[in-house]
């Protein structure tokens, strides 16, 4: 089991959850090893940061289905993880529309599974948080005020990415 330091790096959190997938992808760590391993890295931003941006982008099928230990993990940092789970949602969904603007498919079926692991994500853990988060990014995406405008006006999404910020947002809210 790796001992993940509280001053992780962005670049060291990303390391990290790269070669926790693959002992994952060779079953060389138990559930107790990864869910303990993955509560040290998600406990700061830096390492939910580096986690995510790797763990949802690998090519690998392994985060299509996160296992129990992955998830209880998550769930020990629902401020941090909700915050990047939502903000992750927004971005490649956003981004999907990007690449096809670009005629560039292959980059835009990447956003795509990185949309879908995270609704995937969103709705496994169906934290309090994360409902919170979807409702002001909603907000936000349909209105133009709010809590994240500056995240959406940061990212120069324009009025088509705003609207599927905004159905995605809606959509991934538990009914």
């Amino acid at each position: 089991m790796m001992n993940i330091s509280e001053t992780v790096s962005f670049e060291e959190a990303i390391a990290h959850t790269q070669a926790i997938m693959k002992q994952m992808e060779q079953g060389a760590l138990s559930e107790d090893e990864l869910e303990q391993t993955l509560t040290q890295l998600v406990a700061t931003e830096n390492g939910a940061r580096g986690f995510f941006v790797t763990y949802l982008t690998d090519e690998r099928p392994i985060a299509d289905q996160p296992s129990s230990a992955v998830l209880h993990a998550l769930t020990t940092s629902p401020e941090i993880v909700s915050e990047l789970l939502v903000k992750n949602l927004a971005m490649s969904s956003a981004m999907a529309i990007a690449h096809r603007r670009n005629d560039n498919e292959q980059m835009a079926q990447g956003s795509d599974r990185v949309r879908s692991r995270t609704t995937n994500l969103i709705e496994q853990l169906n934290l309090p948080q994360i409902v919170e988060k979807l409702q002001q990014l909603n907000e936000s995406a349909t209105t133009g005020q709010g809590t994240y405008q500056g995240f959406l006006e940061r990212w120069g999404y324009d009025a088509e990415q705003r609207q599927i910020i905004g159905d995605v947002s809606q959509s991934a809210m538990p009914s």
